[in-house]
């Protein structure tokens, strides 16, 4: 046996002595313990521990050795001094292209083909050494930067060919400079990188007018080609700021020219249409674009504001045409929206957008095309039907608001509250504008409140109701005060048109009574306290306005006809009451 095994042996044969001695004392403590107490002594057992055998003991075996751990990966560096000195030396250089084709041509330096060929030269050289740049080791920065600048410069020589030497014409100018932009772009679509779209598009729309001399017509349509060029670099890619730059580089130039910047009073039929096109470019991008992206919502604000143009082309053409090109505009995002579960990318948030959207096209368009008179009822019977067909639908909600709301605005421009204090005579038109505005607003606060009762409860839905009832009572005192002054002259017509409000402001109240008197006890207290409101109100007018303001039988009829009609609401609520109590 080994060392270590004699010396188990040794230890296990000390405890079983051990254990011996504690057996045989433990024998004599019970002998002892029963001749105390007088008993026959009981041997106790004696229990002999078996002898311990030697067992094999586990050898000694080597720890095992650790896992190698994978190397720490390096991380890239992000190398922002390189890629801050390449940007500025993209800056620089375009600038100085720019003093080449424009200050150079001032001066009388160099003939018109040399400057030409300069240019040509140059950006041939930059995109050869980017190309170069690119095939070796972390040359990706400075070719990026150097392919950009050489596109770039293109670019401002096409440009200056067209516009400042006119030796080609402008169609095939913009064929030209839609080739070298979308080359450029395809480069970028090739090496995946979207800094490098960025630096071929923001540097020409900065300076692209400085070459063109000014915001023209020619360069509006430059940039509407570029825009439309690189809309294929972009399919299968989430390149939102590219999608940015595009849509600047398409509305942006309308924008400005909206504006008058440098345009001629014959040029507005073309801007119209250069305002059609940049909204239908940044719309049908947004389309190509958002199944492939991972922030729709910024795509579909972007392609928002890149239709803000056509709201905006009234400052260029007739009040009419204005008018149509929005209200097509709002009908065409609205045909996105409700087809939008069909349409691949167009998610919630997108729905969201463009119908705020169609709501801003379609408020423009009747504010444009119509007066007041006209302009009131119609945004308010856009309101009662928005808030009826989206009443599932938030977006609609809230466009609805939008309408009703200048809908009311129009209201109170004809018949503002001094017209319900003095008798006010109004036109024909305005008075039936007024009549039909006041019922149409009517109509909208109802059908709010019925299209928001199982959204909202407890406080807010309190804050809706008592809104509604405020803007139901306007509206009617505004109908029967108009109506009365209408019919019958601002004498006789006046107060039959007060005492009308007031009988139908206690005729409401009646009503909302009623209705809860046929809603569950749980139910009740929101109507109730509405129709508690509206007697007060009723009450309050009856003897701070009708008393010292009515005369003769329209005072003695409005108190008759309101006290009758307190006390069969009265009985009528405290009979229903007592009805569903026993029952």
């Amino acid at each position: 046996m080994t060392e270590p095994q004699q010396a188990l042996v040794r230890l296990s044969a000390e405890f079983a002595a051990i254990a011996g001695q504690l057996t045989r004392a433990s024998a004599e403590l019970y002998d002892l313990g029963v001749r105390l107490n007088g008993q026959p002594a009981v041997p106790a057992p004696v229990y002999w521990p078996y002898p311990q055998q030697p067992q094999p003991q586990p050898q000694p075996q080597p720890l095992p050795l650790p896992l190698p751990q994978p190397a720490p990966v390096p991380r890239e560096p992000t190398n922002w001094i390189g890629k801050a000195l390449a940007a500025a030396g993209v800056a620089v250089t375009l600038i100085g292209v720019v003093l080449l084709v424009v200050l150079a041509a001032q001066a009388g330096l160099l003939a018109p083909p040399v400057r030409v060929a300069g240019g040509v030269v140059l950006a041939a050289a930059l995109v050869s050494c980017g190309l170069w740049q690119r095939s070796r080791p972390g040359g990706a920065v400075g070719a990026i930067a150097l392919a950009a600048t050489g596109i770039a410069a293109a670019y401002i020589d096409v440009l200056a060919v067209t516009t400042m030497y006119d030796w080609l014409p402008a169609p095939a100018g913009l064929a030209v400079s839609a080739t070298v932009g979308g080359g450029g772009l395809l480069l970028a679509r090739r090496w995946e990188t979207e800094q490098l779209a960025l630096l071929v598009l923001v540097p020409l729309i900065v300076l692209a007018p400085i070459v063109a001399g000014g915001i023209t017509l020619l360069l509006v349509g430059f940039m509407l080609a570029l825009s439309a060029a690189t809309l294929p670099v972009q399919i299968g890619r989430d390149w939102l700021w590219m999608f940015a730059a595009r849509t600047a580089a398409g509305s942006a130039p309308v924008m400005l020219a909206l504006v008058g910047v440098a345009f001629g009073s014959g040029h507005d039929a073309w801007l119209a249409g250069a305002c059609a096109l940049a909204a239908i470019l940044a719309l049908g991008s947004a389309l190509v674009v958002l199944p492939h992206s991972t922030h729709r919502g910024a795509v579909a604000l972007l392609a928002a504001a890149g239709a803000l143009p056509v709201l905006a082309v009234g400052a260029a053409v007739h009040e009419v045409v204005a008018a149509l090109m929005a209200a097509a505009l709002s009908a065409a995002v609205l045909a996105l929206v409700l087809s939008g579960h069909r349409i691949p990318g167009v998610t919630t948030p997108v729905r969201q957008v463009w119908t705020a959207l169609s709501a801003i096209c379609a408020l423009v368009a009747v504010g444009v095309g119509f007066a007041a008179p006209v302009a009131g009822p119609v945004l308010l019977a856009m309101a009662i039907l928005a808030v009826v067909a989206g009443r599932h639908s938030v977006a609609a909600q809230w466009s609805a608001a939008l309408f009703g709301g200048f809908g009311g605005l129009y209201l109170l421009s004809m018949a503002g509250p001094a017209t319900l204090t003095s008798a006010t005579v109004l036109t024909a038109p305005d008075a039936v504008s007024v009549l039909i505005s006041s019922v149409l607003l009517g109509g909208y606060a109802g059908a709010q409140c019925w299209a928001a009762r199982s959204r909202l409860d407890g406080d807010r839905g309190r804050l809706l109701l008592a809104g509604a009832a405020a803007v139901l009572v306007y509206a009617v005192t505004v109908f029967t005060v108009t109506a009365g002054v209408l019919i019958a002259g601002p004498g006789g017509g006046f107060l039959a048109g007060q005492m009308a409000a007031t009988i139908c402001w206690i005729a409401l109240a009646a009503a909302l009574f009623g209705y809860a008197a046929r809603r569950a006890r749980e139910d009740r207290s929101l109507p109730i306290g509405a129709g508690m409101a509206l007697v007060a109100a009723a009450v309050a007018k009856l003897f701070v306005f009708d008393l010292g303001t009515l005369d003769g039988m329209f005072r003695v009829a409005v108190f008759i006809v309101v006290g009758l009609v307190l006390l069969g609401m009265g009985a009528g609520y405290a009979r229903l009451l007592s009805q569903q109590h026993r029952n």
